[in-house]
């Protein structure tokens, strides 16, 4: 069977931090979006937005798909880097920088990179891509739950709280840039760089003012108001603390 990773999603921006009804909000990490395609014959694709193949760059990711993926899935998420208990993006570009080769394996032992799964574009060789969100959402939680997937992939939050979705905006020192809305009716792929989500991020904070830290935890599966079988998952990142503010905006 060929197959091949459709064009990613992209947000369009939204003015209020106000989640929407008939709508579900994820917290957007400072990280590298990539989509990870693991094929039957082996081979491993983990693909930037732009189209970069990043697998040799994070042969920790490589190893993780060949060795916990089923055949022939393909999964949209977001690279990230601990460092000093926040998400250090210079360390990702670093990364990047190097990648192939010894220069690649030592830097996944110094910087190792997670990849916090938001979507589930395929499974078992069928796209998904059609499906609307409640239900890839529900079958991602299945995937992790079923084949007990571990550090380092991490599934990403999703909530239909509204109360929820606006204390992740709080966790800015940590490096959560903002939030994307997705309706809970919608297929994420509608033409190539097109799709049914939104996105806010908040405007910067003073100096002088510090977010509370998120409450540490060992559930890997923060969804709240979606399917709840992957909760009992466990977390392969740190828990986040604020350590100082480090607001920026990128396209990636």
């Amino acid at each position: 069977m060929t197959w091949m990773l459709p064009e990613p999603m992209l947000t369009t921006s939204v003015a209020g931090p106000d989640l929407p009804p008939g709508f579900a909000a994820e917290p957007k990490r400072d990280g590298y979006r990539a989509q990870l395609g693991r094929f039957a014959d082996g081979r491993v694709l983990l693909r930037s937005r732009q189209g970069t193949d990043m697998t040799g760059a994070f042969p920790e990711i490589r190893d993780a798909a060949l060795a916990q993926l089923p055949d022939n899935t393909a999964l949209d998420g977001e690279l990230v880097v601990w460092e000093s208990d926040r998400l250090a993006f210079d360390r990702l570009q670093q990364r990047l920088a190097r990648r192939r080769g010894a220069g690649a394996l030592a830097a996944a032992r110094t910087w190792p990179a997670h990849c916090v799964v938001f979507d589930l574009l395929r499974l078992d060789g069928v796209g998904l891509t059609a499906w609307p969100y409640a239900r890839r959402r529900a079958a991602l939680e299945d995937l992790f739950a079923d084949a007990c997937l571990s550090a380092p992939f991490t599934l990403c939050p999703s909530t239909t709280d509204p109360a929820i979705a606006r204390e992740w905006l709080t966790w800015t020192t940590v490096g959560m840039e903002g939030s994307c809305f997705k309706r809970l009716g919608s297929s994420p792929v509608l033409a190539p760089g097109r799709g049914r989500s939104t996105r806010f991020v908040p405007p910067p904070m003073p100096s002088s003012v510090r977010s509370p830290a998120p409450p540490s935890h060992r559930a890997r599966c923060c969804s709240v108001g979606t399917t709840t079988k992957a909760r009992c998952a466990t977390s392969a990142g740190r828990p986040p603390s604020p350590a100082h503010q480090r607001p920026r905006s990128r396209k990636r």
